[in-house]
């Protein structure tokens, strides 16, 4: 925004469809924190492919639905969940990735920044510092490395983040 606040309301990663659904100018940019390659197809060009491979019709929907359901569980999180019920929910995303991607669920990589991680979330850097003190030293998580993490307990976390058993 002007006063340089920001919004972060996804995060992509290598294979993923970035900018679907859009038409015309772009509302929103996006930023790489790693070296990054990208590639850009316009819609013409899309619909073409598309038509022609209908296994792609049906990536790109899939990766459309993703971004819908993504954006619709970023606006309940943040509009009426507490921060550990947001931070828990932001690991439990991550963990379902890093399923789908075949990797261990319980233990993997955020290469965000704990101030990205507010931005997306709706919370200050010292909130979302805080909340995952409060889930390691619950036992939920461990922060073996400041980039990564593993999920001790997976059900109460998925218990916490519904709403379970949480005072704030």
């Amino acid at each position: 925004l002007a006063d340089g606040r920001r919004q972060i309301v996804g995060f992509a990663y290598p294979g993923d469809l970035i900018g679907l659904g859009a038409q015309g100018e772009h509302p929103m940019n996006a930023q790489a924190i790693k070296p990054t390659r990208l590639r850009c197809l316009g819609v013409a060009t899309l619909h073409r492919l598309a038509a022609q491979d209908p296994a792609l019709g049906f990536k790109l929907y899939e990766a459309v639905a993703r971004e819908l359901t993504a954006t619709r569980d970023l606006m309940l999180t943040t509009g009426q969940r507490s921060a550990t019920e947001r931070v828990g929910s932001f690991l439990l995303a991550f963990s379902r990735r890093a399923e789908r991607n075949g990797q261990d669920p319980s233990d993997f990589e955020l290469p965000m920044t704990r101030a990205d991680i507010g931005d997306f979330l709706g919370l200050t850097i010292e909130t979302v510092s805080r909340t995952f003190t409060k889930l390691k030293t619950l036992g939920l998580i461990q922060l073996p490395q400041s980039n990564r993490v593993k999920l001790v307990d997976l059900d109460q976390l998925e218990s916490l983040a519904a709403g379970e058993d949480d005072e704030n």
